[in-house]
């Protein structure tokens, strides 16, 4: 029977619809709770039910595809649970912008009829990112797919909900929040881009009560706010100003004075002027100084960002400036104040000022503090578990370096606002009795689709909610019958931190919850560990009494070739579906692999892709040569009676499976990347392919049976030590070549071996390399043609190396292309011969007539001037201390390994240009 045979060339389109498909119909990725092995799971970060797959999503996919594969060909029970978020703010405005197209709006539906058309909407549109999943060969049991809103996890989200409550930790209050005037609903600090502009500082007087002729002098990048300010802050140890802490100051435009506070926190001496207004309604950091000095909160803006008249009378602003700005836009309010401040000769400077702003994600407009009530999580009672959890080691966070990061947050943060004003989203369990409230809803406007959150807000300040599983019939304080239900949603985040539990059937008691929880390791971005991860962790603690998972794995982020981000506007954006379907799946999952190191985000450019696509081709063509020679006897012998070449490559190939199970355990993808790179372009490929050629190629050959079976068994074995990499290829490899059972998805993972090891033979070859190296070094510099037979001599000064060097003559030959000639350089002849000397090792190439000596000194002249500038270059980086102090161990490593080699080239060259000028006779 003959081997079946590969097309000439790799068509990674065909191969990768055609196994995934097979994978899927076969089961090969269903999880069982009942499956025997050591449970090994993975909750997907879900993606957004709006997306589409970008280069972030996959390096997080492709990595944990790659543990995923490796745990299940180990023999674990493996669960990769996938699933898509509803995403609140970004899935209502894809339906709402679907509506104003159509000349309607959520407003012209109602609540219930919209949220009807966003299920419309995800029932056609939701899967495109799943369906793009699925292109990078994720192998998810996809007959798990959760929502974040299906039914189980909104049983989930409800139940929590009401719990936290119940326990104290969920209340109703008032508090400065991220706001946007255009959604008109409460923002995650996720959700806010910041973007730097050129701003302007405004230094503006306030004078003392008590002596006007002396003024402090604040600087501010908000003069409209200055209306809403309740302090002046200097720091306690100012001597400029402490003197003047305790006294009051006129707010300018107003009919207030305000105190003047000792605030070391807040104020930066060396920023401004060294003292600071306090906004406590519409700044963060004035909040928290505002709680400090029991400052009150004067609002002046609405919900919509525009100038309140009613707060701005309320704040004593002068009555005809607050009418002249009353209703104005920020933008337009400030121009009119800054005027005012001109005209009575407060406004001391206007000066150019770098700074940030915060915009809404969605829509881009600017974010704006704003006080509001909202639903919070008191968070503190639950971040001393999540603390704890990794301080005593149950969670590990890699790399450690992000340690510190997450603990320094968690002991600094702050409750969770976890209500939108939005209508797509899990609906908070709160409602409040129209009879107990009756007062409150005196001044009722029409209760229904058109009653916004905040007029809701304006209402129902200080009314009691009822919280509970399901609508109240009877009020159980009045016994009412009536109910007005709090509008808001829940942030998403609140949802997604419930993931790992409430996919598995939490709050039942299900199978598999017993058996997938705690889930083994998260694979995540540095962007949400505090707004995932950090509340995984917390509420994982508090409902299920353990950690959420073992091992955060936090990897980098995904930059341009220039390390700039990527973005439509600047075009620099890769697109994975692109890059996929021009180079294959598999060479975009192995480029981000070999590039994911820790600590160090990834520059990422097509041309890397490219080169990976040619590491596939390579590794296509060596499975054809390696067909073409399999239809003859083979033979299985132990290890130690095989050829010299069957022993080294089975030997390489042993440390290779030691090297990259150790870098993944330790998750660093990129080394084993780097390992499986090198085992199979280097030393599979260039070396043993080429050595075992003759044996091959011989049919009387006394190796071929050995090398025919070694062949085999290494190819094999290499398509599934890389396969979690690759998966695509290698199956449609491993398929053509002798093998057992029907995929390589479900065949054991390779283990060490003992018995593979050969340590003689891995010596033996490194002299090998080393005096073919040397001689192709001699070939380059005079120019012989590669097919060329040259005569050559080899010697070592060591006796045992010299005779191995006699021992491997043939092989030698073969791959020098030339004929070897092992013999002490006594009998060498003593001209028309380039010596080439390192480490011992000498080796004598026959220089013959049609030579052009004159082209060979050149050469080597313009290698050493390269060399040079080359070495001055690697001397400069490692003598630069900051480059030392940043880079990673390993790139350390390597710029000594290669300036240790340059040296060594370098005094080669300078022994083959002494040579070839005294043939000159120069």
């Amino acid at each position: 029977m003959s081997t079946p045979q590969l097309e000439k060339t790799y068509d990674p389109k065909a191969v990768e619809s055609r196994w995934y498909s097979t994978w899927s119909e076969r089961g090969y990725f269903r999880a069982s709770a009942t499956h025997p092995g050591l449970p090994y799971s993975i909750v997907i970060p879900p993606p957004n039910v709006t997306g589409s797959l970008h280069v972030g999503h996959a390096l997080n996919h492709s990595l944990q595809d790659i543990l995923i594969r490796w745990r299940r060909m180990q023999g674990r029970n493996t669960l990769w649970l996938p699933g898509t978020d509803h995403a609140g703010i970004a899935t209502q405005n894809v339906v709402e912008k679907q509506l104003m197209a159509e000349g309607a709006s959520r407003e012209s539906l109602g609540r219930e009829r919209f949220i009807e058309r966003v299920w419309q909407w995800k029932a056609t549109s939701g899967n495109t990112i799943v369906n793009q999943q699925k292109q990078l060969g994720e192998s998810c049991d996809w007959d798990r797919l959760r929502f974040t809103m299906d039914e189980g996890l909104s049983k989930a989200v409800l139940e929590v909900f009401v719990r936290l409550y119940e326990d104290g930790l969920i209340y109703r209050g008032e508090r400065l929040i991220n706001w946007c005037p255009r959604c008109l609903t409460a923002l995650s600090d996720i959700e806010v881009e910041h973007e730097d502009i050129k701003g302007k500082l405004y230094s503006i007087a306030y004078p003392l009560e008590q002596d006007p002729s002396i003024a402090l002098t604040v600087a501010t990048t908000r003069p409209e706010t200055m209306l809403g300010d309740t302090a002046v802050a200097v720091h306690p140890e100012d001597p400029r100003y402490n003197r003047f802490i305790g006294q009051r100051v006129r707010l300018p435009l107003t009919n207030r004075t305000i105190p003047i506070v000792g605030d070391s926190i807040l104020v930066d001496r060396e920023f401004g002027t060294g003292a600071v207004k306090i906004t406590p309604a519409h700044d963060f950091n004035d909040f928290e100084a505002g709680e400090r000095h029991r400052l009150p909160r004067l609002p002046i803006f609405d919900h919509q960002a525009l100038l309140d008249l009613d707060a701005l009378n309320t704040a004593g602003v002068e009555p005809e400036l607050s009418t002249n700005i009353a209703g104005l836009t920020i933008s337009k309010a400030r121009p009119k104040i800054e005027q005012v401040l001109k005209d009575r000769q407060l406004l001391v400077k206007v000066e150019d000022h770098k700074m940030a702003i915060g915009k809404c994600y969605r829509c881009k407009t600017v974010v704006e503090p704003y006080l509001s009530p909202q639903w919070f999580v008191k968070i503190k009672p639950l971040a001393e578990p999540a603390i704890q959890a990794v301080e005593d080691g149950r969670i590990r966070i890699i790399p450690e370096g992000w340690v510190n990061n997450y603990l320094g947050w968690m002991r600094d943060i702050k409750d969770w606002c976890i209500s939108r004003q939005i209508w797509w989203g899990h609906q908070i369990p709160a409602w409040y009795c129209e009879t107990c409230n009756s007062g409150l809803f005196a001044k009722k406007v029409p209760i229904g689709a058109s009653l916004t959150a905040h007029a809701f807000f304006t209402i129902l300040q200080g009314a009691t909610p009822i919280v509970a599983r399901s609508a109240p019939t009877n009020c159980p304080t009045c016994g009412g019958n009536k109910f007005l239900r709090d509008p808001d949603v829940l942030d998403t985040w609140f949802s997604s931190g419930l993931w790992p539990f409430s996919t598995l059937g939490w709050p039942e008691q299900t199978p598999e919850l017993k058996t997938y929880y705690p889930t083994s390791t998260l694979v995540t971005g540095l962007d949400i560990l505090f707004f995932w991860v950090a509340r995984m962790i917390m509420l994982g603690l508090k409902f299920m009494g353990d950690v959420p998972f073992r091992d955060v794995y936090i990897h980098a982020l995904v930059r341009d070739a220039e390390g700039q981000k990527m973005s439509k506007s600047k075009g620099n954006v890769i697109d994975p579906l692109h890059v996929m379907d021009q180079f294959g799946t598999d060479a975009l999952r192995f480029t981000l692999a070999s590039m994911a190191s820790p600590g160090r985000d990834i520059k990422l450019a097509e041309e890397r892709i490219e080169g990976y696509r040619n590491f596939a081709n390579k590794i296509w063509n060596a499975a054809r040569f390696a067909l073409m020679y399999l239809d003859g006897p083979r033979t299985e012998m132990p290890v130690a009676e095989r050829s010299f070449p069957d022993r080294w490559i089975l030997s390489r190939l042993n440390r290779t499976v030691e090297v990259v199970t150790a870098e993944l355990e330790a998750y660093r993808f990129d080394r084993a990347s780097s390992a499986l790179y090198q085992f199979i372009w280097h030393e599979y490929c260039d070396w043993y392919l080429e050595l075992i050629k003759p044996a091959l190629q011989d049919p009387a050959h006394p190796d071929g049976p050995g090398t025919r079976q070694t062949l085999v068994d290494t190819l094999e074995t290499t398509m599934r030590l890389l396969h979690p990499f690759m998966p695509f290829i290698t199956e449609e490899i491993w398929q053509t070549i002798p093998h057992r059972g029907e995929s390589i998805v479900i065949q054991p993972y390779p283990a060490p071996d003992n018995a593979g090891q050969a340590p003689e033979a891995e010596e033996r070859f490194a002299l090998l390399e080393q005096t073919v190296s040397l001689v192709r070094t001699g070939r380059v510099l005079l120019n012989y043609p590669p097919g060329q037979q040259i005569p050559f001599y080899v010697s070592h000064d060591d006796p045992s190396r010299h005779e191995q060097l006699r021992e491997l003559q043939r092989y030698l030959g073969h791959l020098s292309r030339g004929t070897a000639e092992p013999a002490a350089q006594t009998v060498w002849p003593s001209t028309n011969l380039l010596r080439l000397v390192t480490e011992g090792l000498s080796v004598g190439l026959v220089v013959s007539g049609d030579v052009d000596l004159k082209k060979a000194l050149d050469r080597i002249v313009k290698q050493q001037e390269e060399q040079e500038k080359e070495i001055g270059r690697l001397n400069g980086k490692l003598g630069n201390q900051e480059f030392v102090a940043k880079a990673p161990p390993e790139v350390i490593a390597d710029h000594q390994n290669r300036l240790r080699g340059l040296h060594n080239d370098q005094t080669i060259l300078a022994s083959s240009e002494r040579q070839l000028r005294a043939m000159l006779g120069t």
